[in-house]
């Protein structure tokens, strides 16, 4: 027995050994695979994002009302956790200018006595745990809610807007705002303080980085080869921003009156708990709750935009989970609640990020660059910055889904448009918002009424289609209409006109047979507009039977007893049930 038992042992200890074997096998062979065919894209990205989300943190913790040093903090560890969870490869997570409004206003809610940086770590908290809430109940199905056209208007929308907002810094003032009114406040303040080397230093990025997207791989293509000059392309808008560094250093900027960076503030990241105050935290949920949906549905649509350019797949549950590990990690690292930033994802998909790493990426360069690079980062000038941002949230800007909308479905056009002008003049949520409820009356509109049509039999087949676009044969004393639509609340009601509508026509009908392989499913309402069809027709001495039901569709039937008043009977095909006497 001992023997037995001592080779049982040894044959599992040996399993799990093979077994760790294999996995160490299975890393190291994807991290092999990882290093030769994405990890340079993704340094690249990092390296080029990394020097943008210094100055972009710095601005929106000032915004939020929060000491600057909380928005660095915010886009360090968070990064990191988002690439654990998340699902997207060039979402830009950190904080974000419509976040930094809601959380200004959310800390104005917090008691006496508490400080803003406080209210910010239990906002985050419960930001945090709202989204892990959602996930957990794959909430994540209301993300179906975004159409196409919310997603199109959306991005072109928040595209415009953010190169607007640049547009006085790249003058050498100040932008503020998160939509076209506030920004157009901006421009005239700008307008009385702009200096002509600041927008020399501006424009002239801008130039650079517009020439060097057209013509720097073509050119480079000539003297390295294609693929060495796709990768050297990729770091224009990095090499501009060092060219700049250089140029302001040796002409003294600053001293000329050129907007710069600054210096940076020191880093003193610490680990703990947010405040567990009763108070504070009634006090903050109502603002958490509005600020986790604007920022899941928001970093949603930029994660679901970008992916679509690239043919990826976002997963919505895994974005909720991501979202919610980030600003978990914000609450406890000094941070403020963060999402998914449109500038800085477009910069990092047109950087040529390849997985979630760059984040991580990202997050280690800056910390990095903040200790080691403080002194040439505060001389660069934010007119360099600003046109950084302006040349690659232009390369995303298409009008063709507006044209081909319109052309397709007028209707669909129409919300495309009114989402992207509600992002530029009202800012994201109340585009979000109105995109959203559109969509959902446009659907009611489309599904309010079931389209039933009168079908026939093609010649010589057993196959059965509309009278209005084929020529078909109809059987005498028989009707057969087609079900197109899933029998549910919204559109049960009607059911017994439309059909009535088609009876009116063919009084001689003593037996309708209803086609339902297009219903998948019938709801309660649906099982009520049922009966009362079938009771309609039976006072008119008409028989109901149907054809071709669903597995599922006929379980939910028998389910809901209908056997005790249904009389007519149900036929594998339809053919069968036209023929039957």
């Amino acid at each position: 027995m001992r023997g037995v038992l001592g080779s049982r042992d040894c044959t599992t200890r040996g399993a799990k050994y093979i077994s760790r074997m294999r996995t160490a096998h299975d890393l190291a062979t994807r991290a092999r695979r990882y290093a030769r065919n994405a990890l340079r894209d993704d340094l690249l990205a990092a390296c080029i994002v990394a020097v943008l989300l210094i100055p972009q943190s710095l601005a929106y913790a000032l915004l939020a009302g929060l000491p600057p040093q909380v928005g660095l903090y915010a886009s360090l560890l968070p990064l990191v956790a988002y690439a654990a969870l998340g699902s997207s490869p060039v979402l830009g997570v950190g904080p974000v200018a419509v976040l930094a409004l809601m959380i200004s206003q959310a800390l104005a809610q917090a008691p006496a006595g508490v400080s803003a940086q406080d209210a910010a770590l239990v906002l985050a908290a419960e930001v945090g745990l709202l989204l892990a809430a959602a996930a957990w109940l794959r909430l994540d199905a209301l993300a179906s809610l975004l159409s196409v056209p919310v997603l199109h208007g959306f991005e072109t929308g928040a595209t415009v807007s953010i190169a607007l907002s640049q547009l006085p810094g790249l003058l050498g003032a100040s932008a503020h705002g998160s939509n076209l009114p506030q920004l157009v406040a901006t421009w005239s303040q700008a307008a009385a303080r702009w200096t002509p080397l600041t927008a020399l230093y501006g424009v002239a990025a801008l130039l650079a980085l517009w020439l060097a997207r057209r013509h720097a791989a073509l050119a480079l293509t000539r003297v390295v080869g294609p693929a060495r000059a796709a990768l050297l392309a990729r770091f224009v808008p990095l090499m501009v921003l060092m060219l700049a560094i250089a140029v302001a250093l040796l002409t003294d900027a600053g001293a000329h009156g050129v907007a710069l960076v600054g210096a940076l503030p020191d880093l003193a990241p610490r680990i703990d708990w947010p405040s567990f105050d009763a108070e504070l935290w009634t006090r903050m949920l109502p603002s958490a709750l509005l600020i986790a949906l604007v920022a899941f549905v928001s970093s949603l649509v930029v994660a679901e935009s970008l992916a679509r350019r690239e043919g990826a797949r976002v997963e919505p549950r895994r974005e909720l989970a991501g979202l919610a590990a980030a600003n978990l990690t914000a609450a406890i690292s000094a941070g403020m609640p963060v999402a998914g930033s449109f500038s800085r994802s477009i910069v990092n998909h047109d950087a040529g990020s390849r997985t979630r790493m760059a984040g991580v990426f990202t997050a280690a360069l800056m910390g990095l660059a903040m200790l080691l690079l403080g002194r040439p980062l505060a001389v660069l000038p934010n007119a360099v910055l600003a046109a950084t941002i302006i040349a690659a949230v232009l390369s995303v800007v298409d009008p063709r889904p507006f044209r081909e909308a319109w052309r397709y479905a007028r209707s669909e056009g129409v919300l495309m448009i009114v989402v992207a002008a509600l992002t530029l003049l009202q800012g994201v949520a109340w585009a979000l918002a109105i995109g959203v409820a559109a969509s959902i009356a446009l659907l009611l509109q489309r599904t309010a009424r079931p389209h039933v049509a009168l079908i026939g039999r093609v010649a010589g087949t057993e196959h059965y289609r509309n009278v209005e676009r084929h020529e078909v044969q109809l059987t005498p004393g028989v009707m057969g209409l087609r079900i197109d639509e899933s029998l549910l609340f919204t559109n049960a009601r009607q059911l017994v006109d439309v059909v009535e509508q088609q009876l009116a026509h063919h009084p001689d009908a003593r037996r309708l047979v209803l086609l339902m392989s297009p219903v998948n499913r019938i709801d309660f309402s649906g099982l009520e507009a049922l009966r009362a069809l079938h009771d309609a027709l039976a006072a008119r001495r008409i028989r109901l039977d149907l054809s071709e039901v669903k597995g599922p569709v006929l379980d939910a039937l028998r389910a809901g007893a209908w056997s005790q008043w249904f009389g007519g009977r149900v036929f594998l095909s339809h053919h069968q049930a036209m023929l039957d006497e």
